[in-house]
């Protein structure tokens, strides 16, 4: 089986911090290259990995001054499916554009949907709805009218998280600095609880974040690390009390829970999205809606179980599970 992985080229593969799809498409990569498939990954030339790479654009746009995401999304996008014919099936990490291209080839396009950035973009995905398989990472974030191979739940690598059966005082939100991620929620349900915050993440809102959350940070009830990496996320995630997940839109999947999870973590979320599909609530974290449950969720998180966080995990979100399930798929769509 040769497959040629698209992955989105805003960073590199694996990114160095932030970078989830990314992240995601170097985890499977990865995997099914040692599950012995001839896989080709097309991403930024400074990528990492065992598959065998082609890049033509020298590193992610966002890390590159002066760079045309358009321009290099372009380029990136063609080389690709110029070279379909050498492929028995591409799979697009990429978003909506390539599935425009797939018309010109006669070579499968599987598409894993991160997520609908806008419903603008849905007239894309309907009118290739039935020639491209779609992957969902959730069944919350199915498009009503789209048909879908399956749903393949994201996977980590619990060997990168550090089980922690005991934690530091404070409470950690992880996550883009962005309204939709509800940093200010966060802020707010600490104080509520009486707790101290950690925020780690990349700053993608810059009016929201200095209108309304650099007011609040002081340095001590309310921190802020900025973009973590690898490392710093073990450390944080395994740190803390619990994760606060406040999130102002139905989020698609949520890797920050899993990752904390493996850690050993519970999560307090809001219940939208894919929230009641990855967390079991009074088991490994709590579903609330609005700052005022959570502040009270928060009080209830050292009476659970964080070895069971752990093993939620290990269960469901690997890697192994992940590569397992689009093995399936495309196994069903090659008819082999």
């Amino acid at each position: 089986m040769r497959i040629a992985m698209l992955a989105p080229i805003a960073w590199r593969t694996p990114p160095r911090h932030y970078g989830p799809w990314e992240l995601v498409t170097s985890l499977l990569t990865e995997e099914l290259v040692r599950l012995g498939v001839d896989v080709t990954l097309f991403a930024t030339a400074d990528s990492v990995t065992n598959a065998k790479l082609r890049g033509v654009c020298p590193s992610g746009y966002e890390e590159t001054a002066d760079s045309d995401p358009k321009v290099m999304e372009c380029l990136h996008i063609a080389a690709c499916f110029e070279a379909a014919r050498e492929f028995d099936l591409i799979h697009n990490q990429f978003d909506f554009l390539p599935l425009t291209y797939s018309g010109l080839v006669d070579t499968p396009l599987v598409t894993t949907i991160h997520g609908f950035s806008s419903p603008a973009i849905l007239p894309v995905y309907r009118k290739y709805n039935g020639r491209c398989r779609y992957v969902s990472i959730s069944d919350a974030d199915r498009a009503p009218g789209l048909e879908y191979a399956a749903t393949v739940y994201h996977g980590i690598d619990p060997r990168q998280f550090t089980f922690s059966q005991s934690h530091d005082n404070y409470l950690l939100f992880f996550g883009r600095i962005h309204p939709d991620k509800g940093t200010t929620e966060a802020i707010e349900i600490a104080r509520m609880a009486g707790r101290r915050l950690v925020i780690a993440g990349i700053i993608q809102d810059r009016a929201y974040y200095d209108d309304k959350v650099a007011p609040r940070i002081d340095g001590d009830r309310v921190r802020f690390v900025g973009s973590a990496g690898p490392t710093e996320r073990d450390r944080l995630l395994g740190g803390a009390e619990a994760l606060l997940h406040p999130i102002g839109f139905a989020e698609p999947f949520g890797l920050s829970v899993v990752e904390s999870m493996a850690c050993g973590t519970p999560v307090v979320a809001y219940r939208k999205g894919s929230m009641e599909e990855l967390i079991d609530d009074g088991v490994d974290g709590f579903l609330v809606d609005g700052a005022e449950q959570a502040a009270r969720a928060v009080a209830k998180v050292d009476g659970l179980d964080r070895a069971a966080c752990r093993h939620k995990v290990e269960r469901r979100f690997t890697v192994e599970r992940m590569a397992g399930d689009y093995m399936n798929v495309y196994k069903r769509i090659l008819d082999i």
